[in-house]
């Protein structure tokens, strides 16, 4: 699937009327918006096709998780809707991936792509430990992402600390959504593995999903346009 650009701005609140204002402001410049478990939960199926409607490109960001009958009856629920990008969690195991992948298949022809979540950019390797996980970020993505592609998805979310490993071991056809992506020139937030766009997108990056330093900006407009500047400059 392509895109004007890898830019997807993360419409993260739960306001109809904000998410709304920040894709129109950015819809003619950037690939497409994402929308996260905070929007869905307050606006639903309705508030999500007002963004739809607008016409650019949508990654639904709910990271399904849950046994494999639930997965697919979830998944199959909101690839009707139209969105561009669906995702769930990898460590939800082989059964629930395959299960998600064949519901979204058998309700379109033209289904959405199916990415897997890794690890949480908010997750470090201490992190991992406190959940019985002692084993390097890296090692466990890899693990996540490999299952990932052979259950039939399109790629994974990542960290940006991942895209050169990820690039050699499952290919270039393989789909990395990025976040964790901030400018030089915004803060970090609460994402521990943190890249600017300019690196990450040299790296290999498909997609880099940034929200703040462009919904916080006092222009979102203008904050696009600098952050195209700068990968144009690659």
């Amino acid at each position: 699937m392509k895109y004007k650009n890898p830019i997807f701005v993360a419409l993260d609140t739960s306001d109809l009327d904000q998410a709304l204002a920040w894709a129109i402001a950015v819809r003619s410049l950037v690939g497409g918006v994402k929308v996260g478990l905070e929007f869905f939960s307050s606006n639903g199926a309705e508030g999500l096709k007002r963004i739809i409607d607008l016409g650019v490109p949508v990654f639904l960001d709910l990271k399904f998780h849950d046994i494999p009958n639930t997965v697919h009856r979830a998944v199959g629920e909101v690839v009707d809707l139209g969105v561009s990008i669906i995702n769930v969690h990898a460590s939800g195991g082989k059964a629930m991936m395959e299960a998600a992948v064949k519901s979204s298949k058998d309700k379109r022809h033209d289904p959405p792509l199916m990415a897997a979540v890794t690890v949480l950019t908010s997750l470090d390797e201490n992190d991992l430990v406190m959940v019985g996980q002692a084993t390097p970020v890296v090692g466990q993505v890899e693990r996540l992402a490999l299952l990932a592609k052979t259950c039939g998805l399109d790629g994974v979310v990542c960290s940006p600390n991942e895209i050169s490993h990820l690039r050699k071991v499952c290919g270039d056809d393989f789909l990395l959504i990025v976040p964790g992506i901030r400018p030089r020139w915004s803060s970090s937030g609460d994402q521990k593995r943190v890249m600017t766009p300019k690196e990450a997108y040299s790296l290999g990056a498909d997609i880099l999903v940034i929200g703040r330093p462009i919904t916080g900006a006092e222009n979102p407009t203008s904050a696009v346009e600098r952050i195209v500047e700068e990968l144009n400059t690659i």
